[in-house]
């Protein structure tokens, strides 16, 4: 009997019995996928319907500005949902699945017409908000002329009464030099009169002391002196008022009572006339003072209220559009009271009434749109509580449908199980007694044919193999190792071509290891300019906003000079605000010129290939300047040590790529998230021409398994965060083929990491020496 039918003898009953099972199974796994695809489908729509929900809460939080692209986006993810549950209904497999999908398509439906109608609704609000805000700054603006026109009638008052104050003091100080006057003159006639009296005693011979009429002729001339020093005090206050002629007239009558025959009736009378009039004057004054006084305090507290009136439309402005943000009724309509309270008041003032009449419609108005915005907000939270309530259905659909589709799947798999858990163990025993039988038929032939087998191995030109005359499956196994024999020599032709293919891929390796490297120059020059806009962009900005400073300053200063109360405090103040801003202006102008001229030369370096001599210290200056956004976004420093005068001549941009590459590993691989960490770069010169850089980092260290692996192309061990594994090994091709130098790391966990890097200080040694790869410690 062939091989053949005991073959089929022992694995054609299991076979057809392992198909049967297979079929069954088949059938059964595409019901089970099915189910499983209905449940992927079914946590689509759930995510999709749940998005969509957070997305009206964004769309109802947002400004009004960025609320369109919310509402597309809702759009879009209930359409996607209405979508997924149109396939959907393919994956039904019960009336029950398809019911409650329709459930959920009609409930999605008027989800989204509702969402609609929200969307108008908050669009109506939004305009009547625009028209409330409108409103409020006409309010404001007619409040600052209510306020500005008070002020300028406070100006009048006060200059009025700085007028009749000044009256008032001239005519306090006439009257007190009347009444001066008035006692000179009544103690000079009392003084004559004594004198009269005592001359007349001695006439009639009467007893007197000889020293009286001495005394009481000095004590006439000192009245007398008195009453001229009155008199002319009294003239000249009259003269610095502008009343010439009578201060002539009082001229006049001082001489004619000063005189032999003294006549003081005129004089008296003349004085007792001007001190009435006076005296009237005075106390009109004091009148029209008082009435000015209360005018100006009057005017005060309408310039107050006023005042008062815009600070409360300042402050009703926030809070209305804080209650309208977060759709609060309640405090939108304590805010029209508070509205309706500002209208009494800016009716109670007592301003223009043009100004006012517009300041009460413009309130008017405000409150009247307030009052639709309170409508809308109550319509918009009855909407979102529909909404939320379809939304709760929906999402509760959708996980009955997720856990029916879900037991589906479950129940299908548990039948499969036992299905093959059954067929298995049958053709397992079946299969082993089958075997039994025909092995004994088939080992012994096949044990000649091994042994054939093995001799080929070790000579497989040398020997022939037996039995390929042989009518039966071992004569066809027979005559297959012949040709196996013949296959292996073509074989071996084919592997030398598959070894010139790979010689041509190593070539092409290269080339593509040259383009990362160019493309790795590019990204560096990406940091450069970013480095660039976010240095510069502090002194600048510094710089625009001194200019708008100074601006401000040269415009009120313009307007304090055309209204003519420019003072020199003021002045002194303009021009001191001037210096101080110049010299801003200059310092950070001068430092942003600073920093474009430091990152043009870093920048036209890091583009060229050539060579050039640069001053090793000022260069690692401007390339660390363009270095510092990538380090301050996690807070690291990084310090240089380099001597001053130290000169080389090398290829400046491949050496700013091997320290930006030296830095930015340490920065993504040395140190931990959250995590501050220092970078040092010191420069030294070295025996024999060359110059050693090393880059220390306080990080985190590289375990020593890694070491080893470092400059190997594509070893990373952060490649779930993006890199590549290309960093160090361009850094290290850098190196040793464009700088001619060497390169060795050392580095202990928990201790950080030190790069050395030599390389010659002459680009002119670097094609007659050949230094190592790895550097010796010194």
């Amino acid at each position: 009997m062939r091989v053949g039918p005991k073959i089929a003898l022992v694995g054609g009953v299991p076979i057809l019995a392992a198909g049967a099972i297979a079929m069954a199974g088949w059938l059964l796994l595409a019901q089970e996928e099915r189910a499983r695809g209905g449940a992927v489908l079914v946590a689509d729509v759930y995510h999709d319907i749940a998005t969509a929900r957070l997305v009206r809460d964004q769309y109802a939080a947002a400004d009004a500005q960025d609320r369109q692209t919310y509402a597309e986006r809702f759009a879009g993810l209930t359409a996607r949902a209405e979508a997924g549950l149109g396939r959907l209904t393919g994956f039904a497999r019960i009336d029950a699945q398809r019911s409650r999908i329709a459930s959920v398509e009609a409930a999605l439906a008027r989800y989204r017409s509702q969402m609609e109608a929200f969307v108008r609704r908050t669009q109506e609000n939004d305009g009547l908000i625009r028209e409330m805000n409108q409103r409020a700054d006409t309010l404001i603006d007619l409040t600052d002329r209510a306020r500005l026109r008070q002020q300028a009638s406070n100006a009048d008052l006060a200059r009025s009464l700085a007028e009749k104050v000044e009256a008032l003091r001239v005519a306090r100080g006439l009257v007190a030099r009347l009444n001066a006057l008035r006692v000179r003159t009544a103690e000079s006639a009392v003084i004559a009169a004594q004198g009269a009296a005592q001359s007349a005693g001695q006439s009639t011979g009467q007893a007197a002391d000889p020293a009286g009429p001495a005394a009481a002729e000095s004590e006439a001339q000192r009245a007398q002196a008195r009453f001229r020093a009155a008199s002319r005090d009294l003239a000249a206050a009259l003269r610095d008022d502008g009343r010439e002629a009578e201060a002539e007239a009082l001229d006049a009558l001082t001489v004619e009572a000063a005189g032999q025959n003294p006549d003081r009736g005129k004089l008296d009378g003349w004085i007792e006339r001007n001190l009435k009039i006076e005296t009237s004057g005075q106390e009109s004054l004091h009148d029209e003072v008082a009435q000015l006084l209360a005018y100006s305090v009057e005017a005060n507290e309408i310039e107050q209220a006023t005042q008062n009136v815009a600070i409360g439309t300042l402050k009703l402005g926030p809070r209305t559009a804080g209650a309208l943000l977060h759709r609060d009724a309640a405090l939108a309509e304590r805010m029209l009271a508070e509205g309706e309270r500002l209208a009494r008041s800016a009716g109670a003032l007592p301003i223009s009434p043009l100004i006012q009449a517009e300041m009460i419609q413009a309130l008017d108005g405000w409150r009247a749109r307030l009052t639709t915005t309170i409508g809308g907000l109550r319509s918009q939270n009855a909407m979102i509580v529909a909404m939320d309530g379809l939304a709760a259905t929906m999402i509760d659909s959708a996980k009955a449908l997720n856990d029916a589709f879900v037991g589906d799947a479950d129940r299908f798999g548990i039948f499969i199980q036992r299905i093959l858990l059954v067929g298995a163990a049958g053709l397992l025993l079946f299969g082993a007694l089958v075997v039994i039988c025909v092995a004994r038929s088939i080992l012994v032939p096949l044990r000649a044919l091994q042994g054939d087998m093995v001799m080929l191995t070790g000579n497989p030109a040398g020997a022939a193999v037996r039995g390929t005359g042989r009518r039966d499956e071992l004569g066809d196994i027979a005559r297959a190792t012949a040709v196996f024999v013949s296959e292996i020599t073509r074989r071996e032709g084919a592997l030398r071509r598959a070894k010139d293919q790979a010689d041509v891929a190593l070539v092409e390796l290269r080339r593509t290891q040259d383009n990362l490297v160019r493309a790795e120059k590019l990204a560096s020059l990406g940091q450069l300019v970013a480095g660039v806009a976010h240095e510069i962009n502090t002194p600048l900005g510094i710089a625009l906003t001194t200019g708008t400073l100074m601006s401000d300053e040269a415009r009120t200063f313009r307007t304090g000079l055309a209204a003519g109360t420019l003072s020199r405090s003021r002045l002194n103040h303009f021009v001191d605000r001037v210096e101080e801003g110049a010299t801003l202006l200059c310092t950070n102008l001068t430092r942003a010129a600073d920093l474009v001229q430091g990152f043009k030369q870093v920048a036209v370096d890091r583009v060229s290939d050539e060579s050039r001599s640069v001053v090793l210290a000022t260069w690692l200056d401007d390339l660390l300047a363009s270095l510092r956004p990538m380090l301050r976004k996690g807070g690291h420093t990084v310090e240089r040590a380099c001597p001053e005068d130290l000169v080389i001549d090398t290829n400046p941009g491949v050496l700013a790529q091997i320290v930006t590459n030296l830095i930015a590993n340490a920065v993504v691989h040395g140190f931990r998230a959250g995590e501050p960490g220092r970078i040092a770069v010191d420069v030294s010169e070295r025996d024999g021409g060359l110059v050693r850089m090393e880059v220390r980092d306080t990080g985190q260290g590289i375990p020593p398994e890694h070491l080893d692996r470092i400059f190997d192309p594509f070893f990373t061990t952060a490649r779930s965060a993006g890199s590549t594994g290309l960093g160090m090994h361009i850094v290290h091709n850098l190196v040793t083929a464009k700088l001619g130098g060497r390169i060795a790391l050392t580095s202990e966990l928990g201790q950080g990491t030190v790069v050395q890097v030599e390389f010659p200080a002459r680009r002119a040694d670097t094609a007659a020496r050949a230094l190592p790869t790895a550097i010796g410690t010194p």
